[in-house]
C-alpha cells in the first residue's frame, strides 16, 4: 500500500510564493499601473515641494501608493482569483490557510518595498529631496507597517462583497474618495471641518505617521496617536475581513 506523504510546510509556502510571484509578473500592465500612480503624482507636484515641505509630499505621496497597491491590486486580485476558483482548489489540497494568506500578503509587502524605495529614488532624482538615513529607514519600515492598514481594508471588501466586476468598481470608488478627498482635506481646502475629519481619516493617520517617521527627531504626541489610530484601524479592517471572507465564489 503506498504511504501518502504530507508536503513539508516550508515547501508548500516556497510554491506558494513562486506562484504568487509569477502571476504577479505575468501581469505587468496592472503592476507597472499601480507603481506608476504615486510616481507621476510625485514628479507633478516638484513645484510644491518648496511650498509644503518635502516631509509632507513624500509622505503624501506614499500613502496614495499603499491605497493604490491595498484597493487596486490586492483587492482585486483576490477576487479574480476566488472567482477563477484558484482558492477553493488550494484549499482542497493539503495546504493550510494561512499559508495562503501569507504567500499573498507577502507578495504585496514585496510591493509595498520596492515602491518605496522607487519613490525615495524619483523624488531624490526629480525633485531634488533628500531625507536623513535614518528617516529612509524609519519611514520604510513604517511604511510596511501602514500598508497593513490599506491590505486589511482591501480584505474588508473583498469578504463583503463576491462579485468581483463590483469589487473592482467598489475599489474604485473607494480609491478615488480616498486619494482625492484626502489629499484636498489634508490642505484644507475642503474647509476647517472636513480637514479634520481627514486627519484622523484612514488616509490621515497614515500620512502623519508617514510624515513623523521620516524626521525621527521631529517625532511628537500628535504622531504617536496617529500610529495608535493606524494600528486600530488595521485591527478592525483585518479582523472583519478575514471573518466574512469566503473562499469560494458561492
Amino acid at each position: 500500500m503506498m504511504e501518502t506523504r504530507i508536503p513539508v510546510t516550508k515547501d508548500v509556502l516556497s510554491a506558494l510564493l513562486r506562484a504568487d510571484f509569477t502571476t504577479v509578473w505575468r501581469n505587468r500592465r496592472s503592476l507597472r499601473l499601480v507603481l506608476l500612480v504615486p510616481i507621476l503624482i510625485l514628479i507633478s507636484w516638484k513645484g510644491l515641494v518648496d511650498k509644503i515641505g518635502p516631509v509632507v509630499v513624500l509622505s503624501s505621496v506614499i500613502t496614495i501608493g499603499l491605497t493604490s497597491i491595498g484597493l487596486m491590486g490586492y483587492s482585486n486580485s483576490m477576487a479574480r482569483d476566488r472567482d477563477k476558483g484558484v482558492f477553493q482548489r488550494l484549499r482542497v489540497a493539503p495546504v493550510s490557510s494561512w499559508t495562503i494568506m501569507f504567500s499573498r500578503l507577502s507578495v504585496q509587502i514585496a510591493l509595498i518595498g520596492l515602491m518605496t524605495v522607487l519613490i525615495y529614488i524619483v523624488g531624490f532624482a526629480v525633485d531634488k529631496i533628500t531625507i536623513s538615513a535614518g528617516g529612509y529607514l524609519c519611514s520604510f519600515l513604517m511604511t510596511l507597517v501602514a500598508g497593513f492598514l490599506y491590505l486589511g481594508l482591501g480584505q474588508l471588501i473583498v469578504g463583503l462583497i463576491k462579485n468581483p466586476d463590483t469589487v473592482n468598481s467598489t475599489t474604485r470608488l473607494v480609491y478615488f474618495a480616498f486619494i482625492m478627498i484626502g489629499m484636498f482635506g489634508q490642505f484644507g481646502a475642503l474647509g476647517d471641518t472636513m480637514k479634520e475629519v481627514v486627519q484622523w481619516s484612514p488616509y490621515g493617520v497614515v500620512q502623519k505617521v508617514l510624515a513623523g517617521s521620516l524626521q525621527p527627531s521631529n517625532w511628537t504626541t500628535d504622531h504617536t496617536m496617529a500610529f495608535l489610530a493606524t494600528l486600530g484601524y488595521t485591527f478592525v479592517f483585518v479582523v472583519l475581513g478575514i471573518k466574512k471572507f469566503k473562499w469560494d465564489n458561492k
